[in-house]
């Protein structure tokens, strides 16, 4: 007797209401997973202690916050600042400084820190996105607008062009708006990386995250610490004028001498502008935390970075790697809050 056929086993999919590790159904018809990593049975809370009293943010306000919130609500505008609950919302939009998210909020990598969502978009983009980046732009009076974007390792460039696009059509509606381009890495192919650089970028971005020692498992295996360092360097080298900036988030189990190791080697790249972040755990799929640097270590760093040649570095508990970015055009500035509240 014939042995019934048994049915493949399916991967459910739920809503957009998904919980954290599961998968959905996104609106262009892909799946995805809710924040990026998949939920692990052996997930628990590895407690560092509880958050010390420098990681608290203020309640943002202010005349130019209140003008910009209102400019998105009316216009139901998107930004990162708001999405990822950016502790350093109110001192950016006062600022004039904002970010917003290109190519869609579904990510073709996995890296453990990030809860950005992770899937297949299979090619897909909003052929009207570069129009409805511009107008963002000028209708919230940004003097400096940070575009970055998930990885999309699906398009053939890496979505290179789409992102020129968008650069473009913002200086053309905006000229007087610095534009910085926190970009994927292209999975290190030069030429795409070219094509942004070309675009009319003030600063070029790219984040290493964390040291060398660290980045697998910290980040996706498609993505490399060299890769990210031959990205910046070829950057620089290709249009010299362009300012060239990363990040590095602390925390995470890297050890003082590897941090001043990556900044030698960011400066070997020819990096111009470095943030440094507290790391901070997402959902319990995700890597914990293993220290909490004080404000004080952070200045170290700082110091640290300034004696090896950046034109500034941007560091503190809550610094995120838009955090002020208005301020890279204007060259190691020592005005910022680096202290209790900055950013990544």
């Amino acid at each position: 007797m014939t042995e019934p056929k048994q049915k493949p086993e399916q991967t459910p999919i739920v809503n957009v209401a998904a919980r954290s590790g599961e998968k959905y159904l996104t609106a262009q018809g892909t799946t995805a997973i809710k924040d990026g990593v998949k939920s692990r049975a052996d997930a628990a809370a590895m407690p560092v202690g509880r958050k010390p009293s420098w990681l608290r943010a203020q309640m943002p306000a202010g005349a130019g916050f209140e003008s910009v919130r209102h400019t998105v609500r009316e216009h139901r505008l998107a930004t990162v600042c708001e999405e990822a609950k950016c502790p350093n919302i109110g001192e950016c939009w006062n600022a004039g400084t904002a970010t917003l998210m290109l190519m869609g909020e579904v990510c073709t990598r996995a890296c453990r820190f990030c809860a950005v969502d992770t899937g297949n978009p299979r090619g897909w983009l909003d052929a009207d996105e570069p129009a409805n980046a511009a107008r963002s732009v000028a209708l919230m009076g940004l003097r400096y607008v940070v575009l970055t974007s998930v990885n999309r390792d699906d398009l053939q460039d890496g979505g290179a062009a789409h992102f020129a696009a968008c650069v473009r059509e913002i200086k053309r509606v905006s000229p007087g708006t610095a534009v910085e381009a926190l970009t994927p890495d292209f999975q290190g192919i030069l030429a795409d990386v070219e094509t942004v650089v070309d675009s009319g970028v003030d600063v070029f971005a790219q984040n290493v995250e964390t040291v060398r020692r660290l980045t697998h498992p910290v980040r996706d295996p498609r993505a490399s610490y060299e890769q990210t360092l031959a990205v910046l360097a070829h950057a620089k080298r290709h249009r010299p004028g362009v300012l060239t900036k990363t990040s590095l988030m602390l925390g995470l189990g890297e050890t003082g001498d590897e941090i001043l190791a990556t900044m030698q080697d960011l400066r070997a790249a020819g990096v111009d502008l470095l943030t440094l972040g507290q790391y901070l755990r997402p959902t319990l799929n995700h890597l914990p935390v293993q220290r909490f640097v004080s404000p004080s270590e952070f200045e170290e760093y700082r110091a640290a970075a300034l004696a090896r040649g950046f034109l500034e570095c941007v560091a503190g508990p809550l610094v995120r790697s838009s955090y002020r970015a208005e301020r890279a055009l204007q060259r190691n500035n020592a005005g910022l809050a680096t202290g209790g509240l900055a950013t990544r």
